[in-house]
């Protein structure tokens, strides 16, 4: 029988791959692409329209109840937060009711989550609330929202800006008012949002939501909550003040307040204080006894009531002055289609709504699909997303989302498909038909504080921060820079800041990476991290070096820095001493030389080299994934380096992709001829090559 400590491995065999042509890859995509069938048409439509699928199966007996349940629970909530997003977005409220109806329509047909709630967003708000007051002020309008005058002094008073003659005539050509441009101003910026998110999901670019962090999204909510907490207080002291046009809305916003305070609405302040205290006193209720309550308290809905009876009895418009919702009027506007005038002035402001847009839907969308053990395909939600901005966008609604509070409420009451969408829409429908009239008297204080009370969640952030701080450090400064753009300077920029500064934070990651010495775990073939453990046992003559990061051109600096510091041994600065030496044993040699003999015989004087402790350099690649052509030149050049000086370098642990791309940088010589010397499988297999010793099947020393 053949002694077992003579078997050993064999070299791994690459499967050989075919590579296609582009051509014939280009030709069996169109087949299957432009390929029309029976079966094909099916597939495609209950792709497009999910419900199609899901709807013949629905378990009545089963769903229903929940369903209803939740549908109607949301519906109640989306009536007064619809009337007051509105506030943010600088539109009438009949528009926030036009919104949550049609987007609960069109993702019950479109979605592929069966939880989210798509609908009126705080954040989309903001955003489209900022890109509407901005264009309506360069029309000439006045941003008070209690006047209608035009500030070109169309009635009569005042001069034309010249700076704005174009938008006027556009207004003019459109036969509008203020409120009429900002909602024509939204549509066109709602349906540029949804045609750029239909446009990245057929184009395949959902991988652009990967560079949206959670840190980066938590912060970037949390500054824009600051912004929305701050344009929406001079509601609660009644104060008539425009909104900021440009950066440090925040700033700007608060000076303005401090400097009008003696104007304050004391009927508005002691109002709001009021709800406010109602509405907390609510959710903590809810929060604290969650376990107990089978279904969410509607005190938003409770407070609307009871404000709009009292400020509708008291006459607290005509006693006090108090700022009030005005008529909202029952039915539909006749759709219409939106500017194309306008588009070519907001398509840049559309981009970051898209974004945002899609990126909440799809990563609540996942979250829930999972908590609930079912999956979602993100392109379709991409899709169905963009299609509730786009068909809603010409019956006069503004930008949706996914909004994570509802979602939640939906979740925690018993739904279990989007029927409950239908559900809430047939909801909000009832108070579009006959109920809106009755929130006339309601005071602009009383939205304000829903709005403000409804942001808990995000300002409840700042307590997360030293937590964060302590699980890490990077992802805590990515949130801390997101959220000072986003409330210091603005909502778009805060955004653009963030996501190139978490992808900086990256780069600087790979470019620092840890590196280490290896040494064996006694009585076995593994190697650790000397620093980080205790009882490892470097290997005579060999140095094992490992560095936990991609090699490329941005870090390769780093890379030979880090291992001439490990190893204690610069190949340059070593060939460079021993030339010195070797120059100045010439010189004495030859002086020596002179002084015996007058002949000018050669002098003969080897290179004199330093007694190295190591002779063999094993590069652990186990986490490089990826090497450019900079890597592979860097590998090249240390081989050559350190060979020079007598030391040999080889690797251990190359991926296939590695492998790959030194064999296409001629690294391992003409045919790949050195392969098998300067590559192995394990660092076991490597160092048993460097010490001349055997190697078992298990890669245990002999």
């Amino acid at each position: 029988m053949e002694d077992l400590n003579s078997v050993t491995v064999g070299p791994l065999k690459r499967r050989v791959r075919q590579r296609r042509r582009i051509r014939e890859i280009i030709k069996t995509k169109l087949q299957r692409n432009l390929s029309c069938s029976g079966p094909k048409v099916k597939r495609t439509l209950t792709g497009f329209f999910p419900v199609v699928k899901w709807l013949p199966k629905y378990k009545i007996k089963e769903y229903i109840c929940g369903d209803l349940m939740s549908g109607l629970i949301v519906g109640i909530i989306l009536i007064p937060q619809a009337i007051a997003y509105c506030l943010l977005a600088g539109l009438d409220p009949i528009y926030g009711l036009y919104t949550s109806f049609f987007a609960n329509i069109i993702y019950f047909f479109m979605g592929t989550s069966r939880h989210v709630s798509v609908g009126i967003f705080s954040l989309m708000s903001l955003m489209v609330g900022q890109v509407v007051d901005r264009e309506v002020y360069l029309a000439g309008f006045d941003l008070n929202e209690d006047s209608t005058r035009n500030a070109f002094g169309l009635n009569g008073t005042g001069e034309t800006n010249t700076s704005v003659v174009n938008l006027k005539i556009t207004a003019l050509n459109m036969e509008c008012g203020k409120e009429c441009y900002a909602i024509s101003i939204a549509t066109a910026l709602t349906l540029l949002a949804g045609v750029y998110q239909v446009l990245m999901a057929v184009l395949r670019l959902g991988f652009v939501s990967v560079y949206l962090s959670a840190p980066m999204l938590d912060g970037f909510a949390t500054g824009a909550s600051c912004t929305i907490l701050t344009v929406q207080a001079k509601y609660l002291l009644g104060l008539k003040i425009p909104r900021h046009q440009g950066y440090g809305t925040v700033v700007v916003t608060w000076i303005n307040i401090f400097k009008n305070i003696h104007k304050t609405n004391f009927c508005d302040l002691i109002t709001s204080a009021i709800c406010i205290i109602v509405l907390v006193t609510g959710k903590e209720i809810q929060d604290r006894y969650k376990d107990r309550l089978k279904i969410p308290l509607p005190t938003e809905l409770v407070v609307v009531a009871v404000a709009t009876i009292v400020s509708h009895f008291a006459d607290l418009n005509g006693q006090f002055s108090s700022s009030i919702s005005g008529a909202i009027p029952t039915g539909f506007i006749p759709p219409k289609v939106p500017s194309i005038e306008l588009m070519p002035r907001v398509a840049f402001d559309a981009i970051p709504l898209a974004v945002i847009s899609f990126a909440f839907t799809v990563s609540l969308s996942e979250m829930f699909a999972k908590k609930n053990g079912y999956t979602v395909r993100p392109n379709q939600e991409m899709i169905a997303i963009g299609f509730c901005n786009i068909i809603p966008s010409f019956f006069h609604s503004f930008t949706t989302s996914a909004a994570l509070a509802k979602t939640m409420v939906k979740d925690s009451t018993g739904c279990q498909t989007q029927v409950s969408s239908i559900v809430s829409a047939l909801v909000v429908l009832l108070v579009l038909l006959f109920f809106a009239p009755f929130f006339y008297a309601l005071q602009k204080c009383v939205l304000a504080c829903i709005i403000i009370v409804s942001l808990r969640g995000a300002l409840h952030k700042f307590s997360d921060v030293p937590k964060q701080w302590r699980e890490s450090k990077i992802e805590a400064i990515v949130w801390l820079v997101t959220m000072s753009s986003t409330a210091l300077i603005s909502v778009e920029l805060g955004l653009l800041i963030g996501v190139v500064f978490s992808m900086i934070c990256v780069v600087v990651q790979t470019q620092n990476p840890k590196v280490s010495l290896l040494g064996q775990i006694e009585r076995t073939s593994d190697y650790e991290d000397m620093e980080e453990y205790d009882n490892l046992s470097p290997i005579p003559k060999v140095k094992i070096f490992r560095f936990q990061a991609p090699i490329f051109y941005a870090n390769k600096d780093f890379f030979l820095k880090s291992l001439y510091k490990a190893t204690d041994l610069e190949p340059f600065l070593e060939i460079t001493r021993r030339r010195k030496l070797e120059k100045k044993a010439r010189e004495k040699a030859v002086k020596k030389t002179d002084s015996v003999d007058q002949t000018n015989g050669d002098v003969s004087v080897s290179l004199i080299s330093k007694d190295l402790d190591f002779h063999t350099i094993i590069l652990d690649c186990s986490c490089v994934s990826i090497i450019d052509t900079t890597g592979v030149s860097t590998f090249k050049a240390v081989l050559k380096d350190y060979k020079e000086v007598g030391i040999n370098v080889i690797l251990a642990c190359c991926n296939t992709t590695i492998i790959d791309s030194l064999r296409r940088g001629s690294f391992f010589g003409a045919g790949d001829k050195d392969m098998e010397r300067l590559s192995f499988h394990t660092i076991q297999s490597a160092v048993c090559f460097a010490t001349g010793t055997t190697q078992l099947v298990n890669d245990s020393p002999v």
